[in-house]
């Protein structure tokens, strides 16, 4: 184990009681278009590197690499509990359970769950109240989908959240300038009933504006705008200390954005 990495992590100030984060390119053991600090399983970089950084981020957060969950994601709207049960099972088991959801929750201490994104959106709810988070992936077909709005009802129902008291940051992912898209992109999302005058602007193509979106559904679920942050980091302006997927391609790493209770 290489004992000098040390993951570069962004930390979000969300009140007491939370580490929140998302982490940053350097600070890693993967190399070309993984480098350098990548724990994502699903890109294609080598095991081995995936493990050290973990391991590294888990010395860094003071768990055991049995509290650190991330889901295998699929662009759709499935949200999924993280509980004792689901800690206790086996790795293969473990990884079955989190496979096909975009958004994870739970009311745990000690436990890191969070989302891979490399110019999607990823989201972080925190309910001190009731001692809650969640960590939620919004690609544009998850935004369209209304996942935001789906994780605020989810952790209403499962811990009696109260949507004026949690708190969200909407972590680093493509902008609008940069995130140009198809005429059926800009189709889907006028089809879903956004306002497009808000969220989209046309140049030579259509562009949207994905962190505006979901800031928009976390105010329709009940959030205060003074409880809502945005991240300014573009990834894809920003290539060189985020992950984009559109600069650097599929085959490569991902930016981590994770939460740990307290």
């Amino acid at each position: 184990m290489n004992n000098m990495i040390q993951p570069q992590l962004d930390y979000y100030d969300m009140g007491e009681g939370l580490t929140a984060f998302s982490s940053r390119r350097g600070g890693g053991s993967s190399t070309d278009s993984y480098a350098s600090f990548n724990i994502n399983r699903f890109c294609g970089d080598s095991e081995a590197h995936i493990r050290e950084n973990r391991q590294a981020l888990c010395r860094l957060l003071q768990i055991n690499d049995d509290r650190l969950v991330m889901p295998h994601q699929v662009h759709l709207t499935k949200m999924v509990r993280i509980d004792e049960a689901l800690l206790a099972l086996p790795e293969t088991e473990r990884q079955e359970a989190l496979e096909g959801y975009d958004a994870l929750m739970t009311d745990l201490s000690g436990v890191c769950i969070g989302v891979s994104t490399a110019d999607c959106i990823p989201i972080l709810l925190y309910d001190a109240v009731h001692h809650a988070a969640s960590a939620i992936h919004a690609g544009w077909r998850g935004t369209v989908a209304r996942i935001a709005e789906q994780a605020v009802a989810e952790m209403t129902a499962a811990y009696g959240t109260h949507p004026e008291q949690l708190r969200a940051q909407i972590g680093p992912g493509i902008h609008l300038d940069s995130f140009e898209v198809g005429d059926e992109v800009y189709e889907a999302f006028k089809q879903a009933g956004f306002k497009m005058s808000a969220i989209s602007r046309h140049d030579a193509k259509w562009h949207i504006d994905l962190p505006e979106c979901n800031r928009r559904q976390l105010l329709a679920a009940g959030l205060r705008s003074d409880a809502i942050r945005v991240s300014p980091v573009c990834t894809y302006q920003q290539a060189d200390d985020y992950f984009s997927a559109r600069r650097l391609g599929i085959q490569s790493g991902r930016i981590f954005t994770g939460c740990l209770l307290k």
